[in-house]
C-alpha cells in the first residue's frame, strides 16, 4: 500500500475523494440531471411500448381450464355481441378504453388502551428450622431474619392513537390493453403525464379487467380493475418543495433517535 507523505499529495488526494464522493451523491440522487435542467421545463416522457420498458412482467392470473369454441351455423348475431354489427369495444392487444377513476374516501379511526398493575412482596424466616442463625455467614451481617424481603412495584401505560383521512379524486385516464390472458381477461395500462408551470403531473393506472365490465361507450370503473394499481403524483419545482431534502430523508432512516 502506498502512503502519502507529503502535504500536497495529500491534499489532492483528499479533494479527488471529495469530488468523487460529490459525484456519487449526485448521481445516486438523480440531482445531476435535476441541475442540467435548471430553468427549464420539465421534459416529458416519450410513448413507449409499455411491454417493452424496462423491468415489465407479463402478468400471470389463475385461469380455468380451455374450452372449446362453439360454432353457430346459420347465425348472423354474435356472441358477447351487444349490437348486430362488430363490437365497437376494446377487446384486442393495442385497443383504447377510458378508465374512470373516482374516489371518494374518508376513515376516522380512534384508540385508546390504559394499563396498571401493583405488585407487593414479603418475605420472612424468622424459624428455618434452626439455620436462621447462620444466614449471616453468607448475606451481610445485619440480615434480620424476620425482614428478609421486602419489596414493591408499580407500572402504568397509557397509550392514545387517532387517525383522520379524507381523499378525493376524481379523473378520466385512456389506457391501452397490453394482453390478452387466457381466460379473456384484459390487462390495461394508462399513463398521462400534463406539464404545469414547470411542474409536471403524472397518473398511472395497471389492473385487470374483464371485457363484459366494459360499458358501450368503452369506459370503466375503477373499481371493476382487478390488481388495480393506481399512481397520481408530480415532480418539477412545486414537488421538490413539498419532499424534504435527501439527505434530511437519509438522516431519517439511519439516525436511531
Amino acid at each position: 500500500m502506498t502512503m502519502i507523505k507529503s502535504p500536497a499529495s495529500r491534499k489532492s488526494f483528499l479533494r479527488a475523494c471529495l469530488l468523487t464522493t460529490t459525484l456519487i451523491s449526485l448521481s445516486a440522487c438523480n440531482a445531476w440531471d435535476r441541475m442540467t435542467s435548471v430553468g427549464d421545463n420539465p421534459k416529458l416522457a416519450p410513448i413507449e411500448d409499455p411491454t417493452h420498458s424496462n423491468g415489465y412482467v407479463p402478468v400471470k392470473m389463475p385461469m380455468p381450464p380451455p374450452s372449446l369454441a362453439s360454432s353457430e351455423p346459420n347465425s348472423l348475431w354474435h356472441t358477447g355481441a351487444r349490437a348486430f354489427f362488430r363490437d365497437q369495444r376494446a377487446s384486442r392487444v393495442g385497443d383504447i378504453l377510458t378508465v374512470i377513476v373516482t374516489i371518494s374516501d374518508s376513515a376516522s379511526v380512534s384508540n385508546e388502551t390504559k394499563r396498571s398493575r401493583n405488585n407487593a412482596d414479603t418475605a420472612s424466616a424468622a424459624n428455618l428450622l434452626g439455620f436462621e442463625s447462620h444466614l449471616k455467614d453468607f448475606l451481610p451481617k445485619t440480615v434480620e431474619p424476620s425482614s428478609l424481603l421486602n419489596t414493591a412495584s408499580t407500572t402504568s401505560n397509557d397509550g392514545a392513537g387517532s387517525i383522520a383521512r379524507s381523499e378525493q379524486i376524481d379523473l378520466r385516464v385512456a389506457a391501452t390493453i397490453i394482453q390478452v390472458l387466457p381466460n379473456g381477461n384484459l390487462v390495461v395500462q394508462g399513463k398521462q403525464q400534463v406539464g404545469i408551470n414547470y411542474d409536471v403531473r403524472e397518473l398511472t393506472i395497471t389492473g385487470v379487467i374483464r371485457p363484459q365490465d366494459i360499458s358501450s361507450s368503452n369506459t370503466i370503473s375503477y373499481d371493476q380493475v382487478a390488481e388495480a394499481r393506481i399512481v397520481y403524483g408530480g415532480r418539477g419545482i412545486i414537488q421538490d418543495v413539498q419532499q424534504p431534502r435527501y439527505g434530511e430523508q437519509f438522516l431519517d432512516i439511519v439516525m436511531p433517535f
